[in-house]
């Protein structure tokens, strides 16, 4: 017995079918991994950092420091840098202040001579202690949880400051 010959209609017909199987997973592979990608990850994406000795930090001083975000992806590169303030007011009393403006979350400045943060993208001014001092700021400053531990200031990272949730 020899087999059927097979019809142009029905290679044009498997073809199509093979086609669209195999636009279907170069579509559907992507989506499903965004879907289920959270799964993969750690869920509470924070953590204690350590922003370095209680040295570094003179009492009565606000220096700039900078962390690694915890949830971070390799090809973060620069982005991964996560700059904070830190206020060190006296002993292991410190305050944390995310470096954006409350506003638009422009990066606010520290300008030791007035003692004062200043917003550059509206005019948004804060007090030392990060509260409202003028400006179109609905609040003060953004905080960040510290601890102080042998002798080192943590930060808690990995949380993203909004109105409606702040840190």
């Amino acid at each position: 017995m020899t087999p059927p010959s097979q019809s142009r209609r029905g290679f044009l017909f498997r073809l199509g079918i093979g086609l669209n199987v195999l636009g279907a997973a170069l579509v559907g592979i992507p989506v499903v991994g965004y879907i289920f990608g959270p799964a993969r990850r750690r869920t509470d994406g924070q953590s204690w950092i350590g922003l370095g000795p209680i040295g570094a930090f003179p009492a009565g001083e606000t220096r700039l420091a900078t962390y690694e975000n915890p949830v971070r992806v390799p090809w973060d590169g620069a982005t991964a840098k996560i700059a904070c303030w830190v206020r060190h007011i006296k002993g292991e009393r410190f305050q944390v202040f995310a470096v954006n403006c409350a506003h638009l979350g422009c990066p606010v400045r520290w300008f030791a001579q007035s003692r004062l943060f200043m917003c550059p993208c509206h005019g948004g001014a804060y007090y030392e202690d990060g509260s409202r001092a003028s400006g179109p700021p609905p609040r003060g400053l953004f905080e960040y949880e510290y601890r102080v531990r042998d002798g080192a200031l943590w930060v808690r990272g990995g949380q993203l400051p909004t109105l409606s949730r702040p840190v």
